[in-house]
């Protein structure tokens, strides 16, 4: 089997915003026609049309679902295969889920590939209805083992596909000069803990006065980051990009000494790959997935969470020890490897061989329904 002529309803979000799940489904439906498959991109964050309704609380949320769950069931109808973007919360119950189900109806395959971070959470409040409806879909996809172990102690079992890295677009700069540019690359929002890198950014200016710190992302946190960076003293040397596509993202990371992603709450962010493959060495907090993703001091320097004198320590370890972020630079640009399409894609067309054919006949995830996993 191949992909070529293969019929894919390809259920996500879709930049804009440019977020990690929106790019990667982005990045699969172009991979995916390049592979000679016909893609139909179901978008569960169209633009509300007109564009005043996304401003009223109640029609917003009947507005996007009617034309979503339409053209859901259109393109399920015309698929071989339905592929859907899964994550937590009311992202899994108004758009995931509906798309499950209705590809069950529709008497088609459905793969269900499940990112993000604060799955346990979820878990723990909705375990039996993520049940039910898994036991609708063929294959179950996780982009890491963090979260495979994650559903495992619930009794759910899937595979592990990972994401994928454009190499090509995310690749080293050549012969550039070392300095002190450190890059951060997240949505501005409390889970993500910017404030901790900024905190952790002023005691790093205030060893290495050159330093200067790039903040790429938007999010409701904007005012309040920019005026805790003015309150630390590191206003003029902090510059918030606000959201870069996928080429300005590249550009920025090939100018850049080094990656600071101090989340607190993360699976498996592209946005510490993308880095890797530009050949940034990476500073990150140890949660969720990230021990997953890297090796503390082979490919990256781990760091609790809320620790911003830590996280500063690392970093001037980093910008100060030359053969340290070589090292950190080369296993990085190796391990990146693995997620290339040319690695991805043989374990992706097996998950949608299985899919098709039916392999197991209970449904993706072979769900013990025993309350022992509860």
């Amino acid at each position: 089997m191949s992909f070529s002529g293969l019929r894919v309803a390809l259920v996500g979000p879709l930049p804009p915003p440019a977020g990690g799940m929106a790019n990667q489904t982005r990045q699969l439906a172009e991979l995916l026609r390049q592979e000679g498959a016909s893609v139909e991109l179901v978008q569960v964050n169209a633009p509300y049309r007109p564009a005043w309704i996304g401003r009223v609380q109640g029609l917003r949320a009947v507005a996007r679902l009617l034309p979503y769950g339409f053209g859901l069931w259109s393109a399920a109808g015309r698929a071989d295969i339905v592929h859907v973007m899964a994550n937590s919360g009311w992202s899994w119950h108004l758009f995931a889920a509906p798309a499950v189900w209705i590809g069950s109806l529709r008497r088609r395959p459905v793969v269900v590939n499940y990112h993000g971070g604060e799955a346990e959470a979820f878990l723990n409040r909705s375990a039996p209805r993520v049940r039910s409806t898994l036991a609708r879909a063929s294959q179950l996809l996780f982009p890491s083992g963090f979260l495979k172990e994650v559903f495992g102690r619930f009794g759910i079992e899937g595979r592990i596909v990972p994401n994928v890295v454009d190499l090509a677009r995310f690749a080293p700069a050549e012969n550039r000069k070392r300095g002190a540019h450190l890059v951060l690359a997240r949505n501005l929002e409390p889970i993500y803990g910017i404030d901790t890198a900024l905190r952790a950014f002023a005691l790093v200016a205030a060893v290495r006065p050159e330093a200067r710190l790039s903040v790429a992302g938007s999010g409701p946190q904007l005012a309040e980051l920019q005026a805790l960076a003015d309150a630390l003293g590191v206003a003029e040397r902090v510059r918030f990009t606000g959201r870069l596509d996928r080429d300005q993202m590249a550009a920025l990371y090939r100018d850049a000494d080094l990656t600071l992603n101090p989340s607190r709450v993360d699976n498996m962010p592209v946005s510490v790959l993308e880095a890797m493959a530009c050949g940034v060495p990476v500073v990150t907090t140890d949660v969720g997935g990230i021990p997953f993703l890297v090796s503390h001091e082979r490919t990256a320097l781990l760091v609790p969470a809320d620790a911003p004198q830590a996280m500063a320590d690392a970093a001037l370890r980093v910008l100060d020890d030359a053969p340290l972020a070589a090292v950190l630079r080369q296993a990085g640009l190796e391990e990146v490897r693995r997620y290339a399409w040319s690695a991805v894609r043989n374990e992706l067309l097996a998950a949608y061989e299985d899919a098709l054919r039916g392999h197991l006949p209970s449904g993706a995830a072979r769900i013990q329904e025993s309350n022992d996993h509860v």
